[in-house]
């Protein structure tokens, strides 16, 4: 049947538009939802009437929302802009899109834009409606975090720390820090910034109260060694974590720390990581440590190493 080119206003619609503007610009391949093949004919028809040359068409299956709907804006971001304020990175984005309905035929679920890019093929694109699922979109990020160089991650991460006020600038050294010492435990760039929250806290006595396996330590000496750590940093032997070479020296001093107190393994780094930093888990306790004396040098709120030492000493004696 017939069907509308022009509005009463002389306004083109939306068929003739796409059809000219694909013709002038050279389109070869237009591969969109199914949802649009109604339109596909119309166009044809049109591009034959002015006599283009057809693309070649290929209609994809919709992405549906997890509740199997038709994706909408109730199911979450709507737009680019959204995502990367929340903090997905555009070749995580790129990778999981392109993976909903297509996949090379191997078990491979994580790509470089560069390997879709040799991989893709339209024939391996699914029929069946793809669901959009959020978690493992997350999933995917991750693991595109994880795998980054700390230089670049630390670029991505900046202006998250900097508008949660955690640095004084994008370039602050405690920004590549907290990208070493975030990078296997973040799905989101945002999610760096309760990471650097804590490690600035300290509060023993809380976590002492609250938590049960920290209370355990109480029945294995865990006052002894508060008491030798404080001992060895008034000697001068705890390495000055406001120094570059802190994370290498720390390292070294706690194996040492370790023979001096005859404890090893799990015996010495979890009291040691519940005495410097406050809680039973967490990131790498040296990373914690420099990132504390970097924020102190910029002035960020924290409690200092030196501050730390003194609560442990009020304990021990108390």
């Amino acid at each position: 049947g017939t069907f509308v080119l022009l509005r009463s206003t002389g306004v083109p619609v939306y068929n003739f538009c796409v059809a000219v503007d694909d013709a002038l610009m050279g389109i070869t391949h237009v591969i969109r939802a199914e949802e649009h093949l109604t339109n596909t004919l119309r166009q044809g028809l049109i591009l034959e009437a002015l006599g283009f040359q057809m693309p070649t068409y290929a209609h994809c299956s919709l992405i549906l929302g997890e509740d199997g709907s038709k994706l909408s804006k109730r199911h979450g971001a709507t737009s680019v802009a959204q995502f990367a304020d929340e903090g997905f990175v555009p070749s995580a984005m790129i990778n999981y899109l392109v993976g909903l309905g297509w996949n090379d035929g191997t078990e491979k679920e994580v790509y470089t834009v560069e390997e879709i890019i040799d991989a893709f093929d339209v024939n391996r694109v699914q029929k069946s409606p793809s669901v959009f699922d959020m978690q493992k979109l997350r999933w995917t990020n991750g693991q595109h975090l994880h795998n980054m160089e700390d230089a670049k991650l630390a670029a991505l991460l900046g202006p998250f720390l900097v508008k949660a006020g955690l640095c004084k600038s994008e370039p602050s050294p405690l920004v590549a820090v907290a990208a070493h010492m975030s990078k296997q435990k973040i799905e989101l760039l945002v999610d760096v910034v309760p990471l650097v929250q804590d490690a600035l806290a300290w509060d023993l006595n809380a976590t002492l109260e609250s938590d049960v396996s920290a209370k355990k330590l109480l029945d294995e000496d865990f006052k002894g060694l508060a008491k030798a750590l404080v001992e060895a940093y008034e000697a001068g032997e705890f390495p000055d974590a406001s120094k570059p070479d802190f994370l290498d020296k720390y390292s070294a001093w706690v194996k040492e720390f370790g023979k001096k107190i005859g404890r090893k393994g799990k015996q010495l780094m979890q009291p040691i990581r519940l005495a410097l930093s406050g809680v039973m888990s967490g990131p790498d306790v040296g990373c914690q440590l420099r990132i504390v004396a970097l924020a102190q040098q910029e002035g960020v709120p924290c409690v200092p190493v030196a501050d730390r030492m003194a609560g442990l000493k009020a304990f021990a004696q108390a």
